[in-house]
């Protein structure tokens, strides 16, 4: 894939993706094809901010981790009210990474189709 495109779609999308994954993203889409490029760019990234938001609101019910697909870890802090909040209150400081790394696992998924 053409260099230029690989830059737009990393300034585009930075904001989804932990500062680290940055290199490893570049190196991946330089090497994929241009069919993989629509592939990746119609997948749909979830805003750590947002989540984050979520999580300070609703986090106790388990909504935030429903939101980046962690469904069991979503029905056991809905059950346990957010391990009597104590899981909350952690999650306030981990839901973002949580959050960047779902979409990066999304990507290489993407582009390994």
């Amino acid at each position: 894939m053409e260099s230029n495109r690989v830059d737009m779609f990393l300034m585009s999308n930075n904001k989804f993706f932990e500062s680290y994954h940055l290199m490893e993203i570049r190196d991946l889409l330089a090497k994929a094809d241009d069919s993989k490029l629509t592939n990746v760019q119609i997948q749909q990234y979830k805003d750590p901010t947002t989540v984050l938001i979520v999580s300070l609101l609703a986090g106790t019910f388990g909504i935030d981790r429903f939101m980046i697909g962690d469904t069991g870890l979503g029905i056991a802090k809905l059950l346990t009210c957010g391990g009597l909040g104590i899981w909350t209150i952690i999650d306030w400081f981990l839901i973002m990474g949580s959050t960047k790394s779902k979409n990066f696992e999304k990507l290489v998924t993407a582009l390994n189709y």
